[in-house]
Protein backbone atom coordinates (compact mmCIF):
# COMPACT_ATOMS: atom_id res chain seq x y z
CA UNK A 1 0.00 0.00 0.00
CA UNK A 2 2.94 2.13 0.78
CA UNK A 3 4.11 1.71 -2.52
CA UNK A 4 1.33 2.37 -4.20
CA UNK A 5 1.02 5.44 -2.55
CA UNK A 6 4.62 6.77 -3.32
CA UNK A 7 4.15 5.88 -7.10
CA UNK A 8 1.06 7.97 -7.39
CA UNK A 9 2.75 10.69 -5.33
CA UNK A 10 5.74 10.25 -7.93
CA UNK A 11 3.59 10.52 -11.15
CA UNK A 12 1.27 13.41 -9.98
CA UNK A 13 4.24 15.53 -9.50
CA UNK A 14 5.73 14.83 -13.06
CA UNK A 15 2.55 15.91 -14.45
CA UNK A 16 2.57 19.22 -12.55
CA UNK A 17 6.04 19.90 -12.94
CA UNK A 18 4.55 19.55 -17.31
CA UNK A 19 2.00 21.84 -16.95
CA UNK A 20 3.43 24.18 -14.06
CA UNK A 21 6.66 24.92 -16.03
CA UNK A 22 6.64 28.54 -17.22
CA UNK A 23 8.99 27.54 -20.21
CA UNK A 24 7.39 23.98 -21.38
CA UNK A 25 3.89 25.39 -20.95
CA UNK A 26 4.82 28.67 -22.73
CA UNK A 27 6.49 27.05 -25.64
CA UNK A 28 3.56 25.18 -26.12
CA UNK A 29 1.26 28.09 -26.16
CA UNK A 30 3.65 29.77 -28.26
CA UNK A 31 3.55 26.74 -31.05
CA UNK A 32 0.10 26.57 -31.16
CA UNK A 33 -0.74 30.70 -31.16
CA UNK A 34 2.10 30.97 -33.84
CA UNK A 35 1.91 33.43 -36.47
CA UNK A 36 4.42 30.87 -38.24
CA UNK A 37 2.06 28.30 -38.34
CA UNK A 38 1.77 28.27 -42.65
CA UNK A 39 5.17 27.54 -42.55
CA UNK A 40 7.21 24.44 -42.12
CA UNK A 41 10.83 23.85 -41.01
CA UNK A 42 12.29 21.23 -43.36
CA UNK A 43 15.97 20.03 -45.22
CA UNK A 44 17.90 23.23 -46.10
CA UNK A 45 19.10 22.61 -49.45
CA UNK A 46 22.19 24.84 -50.87
CA UNK A 47 20.39 28.00 -51.81
CA UNK A 48 17.28 28.02 -49.54
CA UNK A 49 17.08 29.06 -45.87
CA UNK A 50 15.34 25.41 -44.93
CA UNK A 51 11.60 27.36 -44.30
CA UNK A 52 8.64 25.86 -47.02
CA UNK A 53 5.84 27.66 -47.56
CA UNK A 54 3.09 25.51 -49.17
CA UNK A 55 5.10 22.75 -50.26
CA UNK A 56 8.08 25.07 -51.58
CA UNK A 57 11.44 26.36 -49.82
CA UNK A 58 12.23 29.77 -49.67
CA UNK A 59 15.58 30.93 -51.16
CA UNK A 60 18.37 33.02 -49.95
CA UNK A 61 18.36 36.52 -50.13
CA UNK A 62 20.05 38.70 -52.76
CA UNK A 63 21.76 41.39 -50.80
CA UNK A 64 22.83 44.81 -52.09
CA UNK A 65 26.23 43.70 -53.49
CA UNK A 66 24.00 42.06 -56.24
CA UNK A 67 23.20 45.58 -57.59
CA UNK A 68 25.44 45.67 -60.27
CA UNK A 69 23.61 42.48 -61.64
CA UNK A 70 20.55 43.82 -61.22
CA UNK A 71 21.87 46.93 -63.73
CA UNK A 72 24.16 44.79 -66.44
CA UNK A 73 24.13 46.14 -69.52
CA UNK A 74 22.71 43.02 -71.42
CA UNK A 75 19.58 42.59 -69.05
CA UNK A 76 16.94 44.64 -71.28
CA UNK A 77 18.48 42.36 -74.26
CA UNK A 78 18.34 39.15 -72.03
CA UNK A 79 15.16 39.77 -70.10
CA UNK A 80 12.97 42.27 -72.79
CA UNK A 81 13.01 44.50 -69.65
CA UNK A 82 11.36 47.08 -72.13
CA UNK A 83 8.46 44.67 -73.40
CA UNK A 84 8.04 43.79 -69.51
CA UNK A 85 7.42 47.93 -68.77
CA UNK A 86 5.29 48.20 -71.86
CA UNK A 87 2.92 45.65 -70.66
CA UNK A 88 2.45 47.00 -67.27
CA UNK A 89 -0.19 49.17 -68.92
CA UNK A 90 0.22 52.51 -66.95
CA UNK A 91 -2.06 55.19 -66.72
CA UNK A 92 0.00 58.69 -66.08
CA UNK A 93 -1.66 59.35 -62.99
CA UNK A 94 -0.90 55.47 -61.09
CA UNK A 95 0.91 55.17 -58.30
CA UNK A 96 3.16 52.08 -58.82
CA UNK A 97 4.88 49.96 -55.96
CA UNK A 98 7.86 48.04 -57.33
CA UNK A 99 8.29 45.96 -54.49
CA UNK A 100 11.55 44.64 -53.69
CA UNK A 101 12.82 47.39 -55.88
CA UNK A 102 16.52 46.73 -55.37
CA UNK A 103 18.94 49.41 -57.21
CA UNK A 104 15.63 51.03 -58.80
CA UNK A 105 16.06 49.49 -61.88
CA UNK A 106 12.50 49.19 -63.18
CA UNK A 107 11.70 52.08 -60.14
CA UNK A 108 13.50 54.86 -62.71
CA UNK A 109 12.11 53.33 -66.43
CA UNK A 110 8.53 53.46 -64.98
CA UNK A 111 9.26 57.17 -63.48
CA UNK A 112 8.53 58.81 -66.58
CA UNK A 113 5.49 57.12 -67.56
CA UNK A 114 3.53 58.54 -64.49
CA UNK A 115 4.31 61.64 -64.89
CA UNK A 116 1.11 62.75 -62.69
CA UNK A 117 1.75 59.50 -60.52
CA UNK A 118 4.39 57.85 -58.02
CA UNK A 119 6.84 55.29 -57.87
CA UNK A 120 7.40 53.96 -54.56
CA UNK A 121 10.49 52.29 -54.26
CA UNK A 122 9.82 49.60 -51.68
CA UNK A 123 13.33 47.63 -50.18
CA UNK A 124 13.92 45.58 -47.16
CA UNK A 125 17.82 46.86 -47.63
CA UNK A 126 18.72 50.35 -46.62
CA UNK A 127 21.78 50.28 -48.83
CA UNK A 128 19.62 49.46 -51.83
CA UNK A 129 17.53 52.55 -50.71
CA UNK A 130 20.39 54.40 -50.68
CA UNK A 131 21.18 53.70 -54.36
CA UNK A 132 18.25 54.78 -55.12
CA UNK A 133 18.23 58.20 -53.29
CA UNK A 134 21.95 58.67 -54.64
CA UNK A 135 20.71 58.19 -58.51
CA UNK A 136 17.52 60.09 -57.63
CA UNK A 137 20.07 63.37 -56.36
CA UNK A 138 21.18 63.39 -60.00
CA UNK A 139 18.00 65.13 -60.84
CA UNK A 140 14.29 63.76 -62.79
CA UNK A 141 12.76 61.79 -60.84
CA UNK A 142 11.25 63.54 -58.72
CA UNK A 143 7.87 61.28 -59.02
CA UNK A 144 9.95 58.15 -57.35
CA UNK A 145 9.72 57.63 -53.54
CA UNK A 146 11.73 55.40 -51.22
CA UNK A 147 9.93 53.08 -48.61
CA UNK A 148 11.85 51.12 -46.24
CA UNK A 149 9.98 47.96 -45.35
CA UNK A 150 9.71 44.94 -43.02
CA UNK A 151 9.95 41.53 -43.88
CA UNK A 152 6.45 41.39 -43.27
CA UNK A 153 5.31 44.70 -43.98
CA UNK A 154 5.44 47.02 -47.20
CA UNK A 155 4.76 49.96 -44.81
CA UNK A 156 2.72 51.17 -47.77
CA UNK A 157 -0.49 53.34 -46.85
CA UNK A 158 -3.46 51.13 -47.14
CA UNK A 159 -5.86 51.55 -50.52
CA UNK A 160 -3.14 54.09 -52.10
CA UNK A 161 -1.46 51.82 -55.07
CA UNK A 162 -2.83 51.36 -58.46
CA UNK A 163 -0.04 48.70 -59.12
CA UNK A 164 2.17 46.68 -57.41
CA UNK A 165 5.39 44.85 -59.37
CA UNK A 166 7.98 42.31 -58.35
CA UNK A 167 10.52 41.26 -60.51
CA UNK A 168 12.44 38.27 -59.57
CA UNK A 169 12.00 38.73 -55.37
CA UNK A 170 9.06 37.34 -54.17
CA UNK A 171 10.88 33.83 -53.84
CA UNK A 172 13.16 35.12 -51.38
CA UNK A 173 10.37 36.92 -48.97
CA UNK A 174 11.00 35.06 -46.16
CA UNK A 175 7.20 35.73 -44.96
CA UNK A 176 5.44 35.38 -48.36
CA UNK A 177 2.41 34.98 -47.69
CA UNK A 178 2.61 38.62 -44.56
CA UNK A 179 3.80 40.34 -47.54
CA UNK A 180 1.38 39.43 -50.00
CA UNK A 181 -1.26 39.95 -47.65
CA UNK A 182 0.26 43.81 -46.79
CA UNK A 183 0.48 44.52 -50.59
CA UNK A 184 -3.37 43.60 -50.77
CA UNK A 185 -3.91 46.02 -48.31
CA UNK A 186 -1.98 49.00 -49.81
CA UNK A 187 -3.82 48.35 -53.15
CA UNK A 188 -6.98 49.83 -54.37
CA UNK A 189 -9.75 48.27 -55.22
CA UNK A 190 -9.10 46.11 -58.52
CA UNK A 191 -5.37 47.22 -57.88
CA UNK A 192 -3.06 44.77 -59.55
CA UNK A 193 -0.16 42.57 -58.41
CA UNK A 194 1.98 41.77 -61.42
CA UNK A 195 4.35 38.96 -60.12
CA UNK A 196 7.43 38.32 -62.53
CA UNK A 197 9.45 35.09 -62.14
CA UNK A 198 11.94 32.92 -63.74
CA UNK A 199 9.82 29.88 -64.96
CA UNK A 200 10.66 26.67 -63.74
CA UNK A 201 8.75 24.56 -65.83
CA UNK A 202 11.59 26.06 -68.16
CA UNK A 203 14.89 23.71 -67.79
CA UNK A 204 16.61 25.92 -70.11
CA UNK A 205 16.61 28.95 -68.11
CA UNK A 206 20.12 29.40 -66.58
CA UNK A 207 19.16 30.30 -63.07
CA UNK A 208 18.95 28.28 -59.74
CA UNK A 209 16.34 26.70 -59.02
CA UNK A 210 14.98 28.17 -55.54
CA UNK A 211 15.27 31.23 -57.89
CA UNK A 212 12.59 30.33 -60.49
CA UNK A 213 8.49 29.89 -59.74
CA UNK A 214 6.34 27.73 -61.51
CA UNK A 215 2.84 29.26 -62.57
CA UNK A 216 0.81 26.90 -60.32
CA UNK A 217 3.02 27.74 -57.16
CA UNK A 218 2.84 31.23 -57.67
CA UNK A 219 -0.59 31.22 -58.63
CA UNK A 220 -1.59 28.90 -55.46
CA UNK A 221 0.54 31.25 -53.19
CA UNK A 222 -0.62 34.39 -54.40
CA UNK A 223 -4.62 33.55 -54.35
CA UNK A 224 -4.53 31.97 -51.12
CA UNK A 225 -4.73 35.49 -49.17
CA UNK A 226 -7.89 36.92 -51.53
CA UNK A 227 -6.27 38.08 -54.91
CA UNK A 228 -8.11 36.81 -57.91
CA UNK A 229 -5.86 35.85 -60.92
CA UNK A 230 -6.70 37.26 -63.67
CA UNK A 231 -3.99 35.95 -66.77
CA UNK A 232 -0.80 34.66 -67.37
CA UNK A 233 1.27 36.17 -70.17
CA UNK A 234 4.79 34.64 -71.46
CA UNK A 235 5.99 36.77 -74.24
CA UNK A 236 8.99 37.21 -71.96
CA UNK A 237 12.00 35.17 -72.78
CA UNK A 238 12.56 33.40 -69.17
CA UNK A 239 9.74 35.19 -66.93
CA UNK A 240 6.28 34.54 -66.17
CA UNK A 241 4.06 37.90 -66.33
CA UNK A 242 1.49 37.01 -63.75
CA UNK A 243 -1.29 39.46 -63.11
CA UNK A 244 -3.80 39.27 -60.36
CA UNK A 245 -6.23 41.64 -59.21
CA UNK A 246 -7.64 42.97 -55.90
CA UNK A 247 -11.41 42.10 -56.08
CA UNK A 248 -14.08 45.02 -55.38
CA UNK A 249 -15.37 44.77 -51.89
CA UNK A 250 -18.54 43.05 -51.54
CA UNK A 251 -21.95 45.30 -51.34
Amino acid sequence: MHLSITFKLILFLQVAVLFCSPTLWSEDVKKSNSKDSYYLKGERTKDGIGKYYLGREISQVMGHLGAGWLERPKREQEERTDLLIKNMKLSATDHVADIGAGSGYFSFRISPLVPQGKVHAVDISPQMLGIIRAKKGKGGFDNILTVQSSIKNTTLEPNSIDCALIVDAYHEFSYPREMAQSIFRSLKQQGRLILIEYRQEDPGVPIKLLHKMSEKQARKEICEVGYVWKETLDFLPQQHFIVFEKPSAEK
